[in-house]
Order: C-alpha cells, then structure tokens, then sequence
C-alpha cells in the first residue's frame, strides 16, 4: 500500500491463522531482525514479534513509527510473509519518492530498530486455503497475493493457484528470484529479447480462466486504482463471476 503524509526528517533514529479482534487491536513491539532487496526501489523488512497471534494470508497491518519529539506516523502495509512464519512478519516496501515512512526504511533503518504494530486487519481481501485462487497484480500489489503463494507452498496445498503479475522490467519484479510454475509474468516497458512487452491483456487472462478448476476460481486482485480497475474488466470479460472477484487497491 503506498502512503499519503508529508514528508518529514524525524524519523531519523534508530501458527495460529484464527486471531481475535481483540488481540488485532493491540499495539505490539516489533524488532527488525533482516533487510532483503527485492528491487532497485522494492526491501522486504523482516520483523520479529514474538506475540503475534497469526493473520491469513492477505491480511495487512497497521505500522506506527514514532519519532524522538513524540510525532508519529502510521501507515497499513500488506503483509507478505506466510501464516506459518510463527513469531516473525515480513513487508515488503517500495520507496516511494517523498514517502515519510517508506523513506525512514531504505535509508536509515537497521536490524535492532523497533517499531509499533497492529494486525492484522481485514478479512475480505484474506485467502485461508480454502478454494481455489487466481491472483492477479501489478507492481507492489503482489504483495499480499506473495503471501497467497507463500501459503500455498508452506502447507502444500493441491488446491490450483495461479498468479499473473505485472511489472515495468524485470529488473522491477518484486520477489522474481521466488516464482515459479505457478506465476506468469507480464512486463510493460522493457523485457528480454523475445518476450513481449505490453499491458496486461485478455491474451494473458483468458488461459487462465479457460482451466476451470473443480468450484471455479477466486480472484484477487492488487494494485493501483487504474490497474484493478482494468484486471477486473478483463476477468469479468473473460467470464469470472463479478461476486468472485476481490480487489485491493492503493493510491
């Protein structure tokens, strides 16, 4: 999810998936214990917090960063790890230009560091195992579906579940070193020779629903405005039920 704040110079300073409203809505340390980069522009953050009761894949939470004087800023972030991470949660975060928080983590942050979080939030947008997935997004909109696939893996689901991601490069494709059969990737500025450069089209939605897993797919989808926008026109043109399609957008 991206963030809205003005910029600011403060911040310079150093399982169980069934969880309860009530434990969701208490703020909890969380230590950073790892920095991955994903991107030229995309880390993922690895916290340790030893009481978190677990969330679905999905499933954001809320970040609190305070600074020295006491100003503090929050900010909900998809969360990417897998369920059965116990006592640990990964974000992925891109820096976005200007970004308070987003800032503070590519340029100052540092194993050690704490901060306050709270989660995890939403159900609508979570996917338990349960059915069948197709998850489709774009840019840091995968995500959540990463914890989607992360899931799937860690439990080793037979369930069918694809994932069809959009990036600029392939250079700019979050978690590529991660993907496998399951993923097809769409690049829309610059690829390799030979692959395809384009938005994402009915050429590369309409295989996927033409599988027709056993009770049909669920589809999630992340990203922009304009992008989930887009992938749910061309689901729903390709034939995905419109009751079947959850979206998760930014922006």
């Amino acid at each position: 999810m991206t963030e809205t704040f003005t910029p600011s110079t403060r911040f310079a300073v150093p399982g169980r998936i069934a969880v309860s409203n009530r434990a969701a809505a208490v703020w909890q340390t969380a230590t950073l214990t790892e920095i991955r980069s994903e991107t030229p522009h995309a880390s993922t953050f690895r916290f340790a917090v030893p009481a978190w009761a677990g969330h679905l894949p999905g499933q954001h939470l809320m970040l609190r960063l305070t600074a020295e004087d006491g100003y503090a800023a929050q900010r909900h972030y998809s969360i990417a790890s897998a369920p059965d991470d116990a006592g640990h949660i990964e974000l992925t975060l891109d820096h976005v230009e200007g970004g308070e928080v987003s800032g503070w983590f590519h340029t100052i942050a540092k194993p050690g560091d704490e901060v306050q979080v709270r989660g995890p939030l939403s159900g609508f947008f979570a996917w338990p195992g349960d059915r069948p997935a197709l998850l489709i997004g774009a840019g840091s909109g995968v995500v959540p579906l990463m914890s989607m696939v992360r899931h799937h893996r860690a439990r080793g689901l037979s369930l069918p579940l694809r994932l069809l991601v959009s990036a600029r490069s392939p250079e700019e494709l979050i978690y590529a070193r991660e993907f496998d059969a399951e993923t097809t990737p769409v690049f829309t500025r610059s690829a390799s020779e030979g692959v395809p450069v384009g938005r994402m089209a009915a050429a590369h939605v309409a295989p996927l629903l033409a599988e027709r897993p056993t009770g049909g797919w669920e589809a999630y989808v992340c990203g922009s405005n304009a992008f989930a926008e887009h992938a749910s026109r061309l689901l729903v043109e390709a034939g995905q039920p419109v009751d079947r399609i959850r979206i998760e957008r930014f922006g």
